[in-house]
């Protein structure tokens, strides 16, 4: 499958693994790319620019394929040290850089001048539009189902991609519940070049989290995630355990006085005791309510080659049946 995205980062198929903490790491990253796909190591998983370097030679040493590097502007006091990131980005030879979190206008020099093509991650047409006016070269899409932050507009996807494709002349990807074929000719449909993909790859062979985690997914419906920290106007999708329990007890009982300091137990430092030492009640940790759609483990490439045979089959088969006056049996419904 040949859209905008597959040519601009010079993939096969048009999946991007979206960057995760504690999740994306050099395994996950090029087992996507292997696949077909864009994967992406989490640059501020590494604590620090010289581990970033490091992860990066690992990956390299892993695939041959282009991968990416996730960089986060987290809304900080002290930021980390952005410029040596950027630099082992640039060292490392890597071309496609996910940004996410506050706007990267101010390092889009840097990264432009590296060749580097940056992917914004957003949840609204308005930020969006921002992303393509800095010179972003695309845009994730991300929409209100979608795990971790969904922004404060609680818009989904049905909505939001195909107010993107009104207005963007950039390409975007779709962001948040996607999981199959069905959700990427779903994307396509919709305006998107493609989709971004979190949560299903965390249930996946070689995701580097323990296994509780993958089967807490596995066993989770979509249901049984909430928001969190909505007060602060830092909203986070995560799946209910026992520490977020208490975390929504605590929103509770403070109200609109909620402060960041109420919850620090619940939040941080939570992932790696959730996804290195399968500590499932530990905190809040985020997961899209696409966990409802992932019913097995699979080995990535197993994963992304259903997802690209799914979506080949509803193109040719369902939708031009529907072209040419035929009729579905309920297998055929079932199977799309």
């Amino acid at each position: 499958m040949k859209t905008a995205i597959t040519e601009l980062f010079g993939i096969q198929h048009p999946i991007i693994q979206g960057g995760m903490h504690y999740v994306g790491f050099a395994e996950m990253a090029a087992a996507v790319s292997n696949a077909g796909g864009l994967g992406i190591i989490t640059g501020l998983t590494q604590k620090r620019p010289e581990l970033l370097a490091r992860e990066i030679a690992r990956c390299r040493d892993m695939t041959d394929k282009p991968f990416g590097v996730n960089l986060t502007f987290l809304p900080t006091l002290s930021d980390p040290p952005y410029p040596e990131y950027i630099a082992a980005i640039r060292e490392g030879g890597i071309k496609a850089v996910e940004t996410a979190g506050r706007s990267p206008e101010a390092y889009m020099p840097a990264l432009k001048a590296a060749g580097i093509k940056v992917i914004h991650k957003c949840t609204s047409v308005r930020h969006s539009l921002k992303a393509e006016k800095i010179g972003c070269d695309a845009v994730s899409v991300d929409g209100f189902e979608c795990g971790g932050h969904p922004g404060e507009d609680d818009i989904p996807n049905m909505i939001l991609l195909p107010r993107a494709a009104d207005e963007l002349k950039i390409p975007f990807v779709a962001s948040g519940g996607m999981a199959d074929g069905r959700s990427l000719v779903g994307a396509l449909a919709m305006g998107a070049s493609g989709m971004n993909m979190g949560t299903r790859f965390v249930a996946t062979k070689e995701a580097p989290v323990h296994d509780n985690v993958k089967q807490a997914l596995v066993k989770a419906t979509e249901l049984d995630t909430v928001l969190v920290m909505r007060a602060l106007r830092n909203t986070e999708r995560v799946l209910r355990n026992n520490g977020v329990n208490e975390l929504l007890e605590i929103e509770r009982e403070k109200g609109a006085s909620l402060k960041i300091d109420d919850i620090l137990d619940q939040v941080a430092g939570v992932y790696p005791k959730v996804m290195i030492d399968g500590q499932m009640d530990a905190g809040a940790w985020s997961c899209g309510m696409v966990v409802g759609l992932i019913h097995d483990i699979p080995t990535v490439k197993e994963l992304i080659d259903r997802i690209m045979a799914e979506a080949e089959a509803i193109i040719r088969q369902r939708l031009t049946g529907f072209l040419d006056g035929e009729i579905e049996t309920p297998r055929e419904r079932a199977v799309a």
